[in-house]
C-alpha cells in the first residue's frame, strides 16, 4: 500500500502540531506502508524546529506556499493605541477574511502537487491532517480528480474548537466556513480519524459516508531517553506550550500567589504580553520563570527535570471537554506528576485518572488548584513525590507506535 500524508505542519516547522504527522510518517513505513508526505516549502511558520529529524524511510515532497506568514494578531496589537493600532489592524484585516483559515491559499499549489504525486507514485490513499481545516480541501479535490481513497485526520474539532471565538463578522464567517468543511469531510471522506471521542461523535452526527474512528495521540517514550530528573532545591512546576484563545495562566498564578509557597512556576513557550502585565501585579518575583520558545529537545529536558508538570485546558463553555492534545501524552511520557487544571468531565481528565498520572481540578477553580499544589509540595517535602511510571501494558497501549499500527489497520481496510 502507498500513502500520501498531506500536512501543513511538518519539519522544519516547529511546535506541538508537528508531532502527530511527523510520528505517523516515522512509524508507518515499519508497518509495510510506503509513505509519502506533502508539506509546504516555506509557509513562514511562527516557530521552526530545525532540530527535528525528517523520517529517513518516508519520501517528503514540497508544494509552494502562497499565503501570509504566521502571525499573532493579539500580540501585535497589544499596547498599541490610536493611529498606530488602526494601521496595524488594517495590515491584519485581509487574513481575517481568508476562509476557512488564513492558510487556505496553499491549496492552490497543494492540490495539483497531490494529483501529480498520486499519479506518479500510484498512491492508494491520501490522508489529510488538520489543522488548518483548509488542508482537507486537498483531499477532497484529489479524490474527485483521481478516485483515490481519502482519510481525514482531525487533530482539532472542525465544529467547536476550544480556542476559537465567534465574536465578530470575520470570526462568524470562519466558523461557517469550517462547518462547511466538516460537512464536506463527512460527505466525501472514505474514513474520518479523530484524536478524541467527542470529536468523533461530532462527525458521526453529520451522517458521514465512511467510518469514523478515534485514534488518539500517543506517547513518544523514546524521546525522553537519556533525560534525567535531578531533585531541585525548590519545587519546580513546568508548563510547556503556547497560550492562545481562552487558555490562560491566570487561575494557576492566582492560586500560586495565594498559597505563599516557595514554588518556581516555569512557563516554556509563548507567554502573552497581557498575561505578563497582569502577573506582574501579583509580585511573584523569582517564583515566576519565563522561558522563550525553545527546541523540542530542550522542552523535553525541562519537563523531565521538574518536580511536577502543569496542564491547562480551558472549559470554554464546554468545548474544552473534547481536547486531548499531544501535550497530555508528552507529559505522560515525561513520567512526572501532573497538576491538571482541565474540564473534570473531559477527555484529558479521563485519561489522567485512568493512568493515575495526575491530580485533576476544574480549569478555573483557584481554591482547588491551590489545594492541589499544596498537596504536591507537602508530598515532595516528605520525600513521597515520585514520578508516575506507567506499567508496561500502559506504555505499549499508549505508545505512538501503537497508534501508527491502528492507523495502518484502518488504511488497509480501504483497499
Amino acid at each position: 500500500m502507498k500513502l500520501l500524508l498531506v500536512s501543513f505542519y511538518f519539519p522544519p516547522a516547529g511546535g506541538g502540531g508537528v508531532q502527530r504527522p511527523l510520528k505517523f510518517a516515522t512509524h508507518l513505513p515499519a508497518t509495510g506502508i510506503e509513505t509519502h508526505v506533502l508539506a509546504p516549502d516555506d509557509p513562514k511558520w511562527i516557530h521552526t524546529g530545525d532540530e527535528l529529524l525528517v523520517p529517513t524511510k518516508a519520501w517528503v515532497h514540497r508544494a509552494h506556499y502562497l499565503g501570509p506568514r504566521g502571525r499573532k494578531p493579539a500580540e501585535e496589537l497589544h499596547g498599541l493605541e490610536g493611529f498606530e493600532r488602526m494601521a496595524r489592524q488594517a495590515s491584519l484585516l485581509s487574513r481575517r477574511f481568508l476562509v476557512p483559515d488564513e492558510n487556505a491559499a496553499w491549496a492552490l499549489t497543494a492540490v495539483p502537487a497531490a494529483i501529480r504525486l498520486i499519479k506518479q507514485h500510484s498512491i492508494d490513499v491520501v490522508l489529510t491532517t488538520s489543522p488548518p481545516p483548509s488542508v482537507h480541501l486537498v483531499g477532497a479535490a484529489a479524490k474527485a480528480t483521481t478516485g483515490v481513497h481519502w482519510v481525514a485526520d482531525l487533530r482539532d474539532s472542525l465544529v467547536s474548537h476550544a480556542h476559537r471565538r465567534a465574536d465578530s463578522p470575520a470570526a462568524l464567517l470562519k466558523e461557517k466556513s469550517r462547518a462547511a468543511v466538516a460537512r464536506l469531510v463527512a460527505r466525501r471522506a472514505d474514513a474520518v480519524v479523530a484524536v478524541s471521542e467527542p470529536i468523533a461523535e461530532e462527525m458521526r452526527a453529520l451522517d458521514p459516508a465512511g467510518r469514523v474512528v478515534t485514534i488518539a495521540n500517543g506517547c513518544d517514550f523514546e524521546d525522553f531517553q537519556g533525560l534525567e530528573y535531578r531533585p531541585g532545591e525548590r519545587f519546580r512546576i513546568t508548563h510547556t506550550g503556547s497560550f492562545l484563545g481562552q487558555r490562560s495562566p491566570r487561575p494557576f498564578l492566582t492560586a500560586l500567589a495565594d498559597s505563599g509557597l516557595d514554588v518556581v512556576a516555569r512557563f516554556v513557550g509563548d507567554f502573552r504580553a497581557a498575561d505578563l502585565e497582569w502577573a506582574e501585579q501579583l509580585e511573584l518575583g523569582d517564583r515566576l520563570e519565563l522561558h522563550p520558545y525553545t527546541s523540542h529537545r530542550e522542552s523535553l529536558e525541562l519537563q523531565r527535570d521538574s518536580e511536577a508538570l502543569l496542564l491547562l485546558i480551558p472549559d470554554a463553555e464546554g468545548r474544552g471537554r473534547a481536547v486531548l492534545s499531544g501535550k497530555v501524552f508528552e507529559y505522560l511520557a515525561a513520567e512526572r506528576p501532573i497538576l491538571a487544571a482541565v474540564p473534570p468531565d473531559g477527555e484529558a481528565a479521563r485519561l489522567l485518572r485512568e493512568t493515575g498520572a495526575g491530580i485533576v481540578v476544574p480549569s478555573e477553580d483557584v481554591d482547588g488548584i491551590r489545594a492541589a499544589l499544596e498537596g504536591l509540595v507537602a508530598r515532595w517535602k516528605a520525600g513521597r513525590l515520585n514520578g508516575t511510571v506507567l506499567s508496561s501494558d500502559q506504555r505499549e497501549r499508549l505508545s505512538r507506535r501503537a497508534r501508527a499500527d491502528e492507523l495502518a489497520d484502518l488504511l488497509r481496510e480501504l483497499e
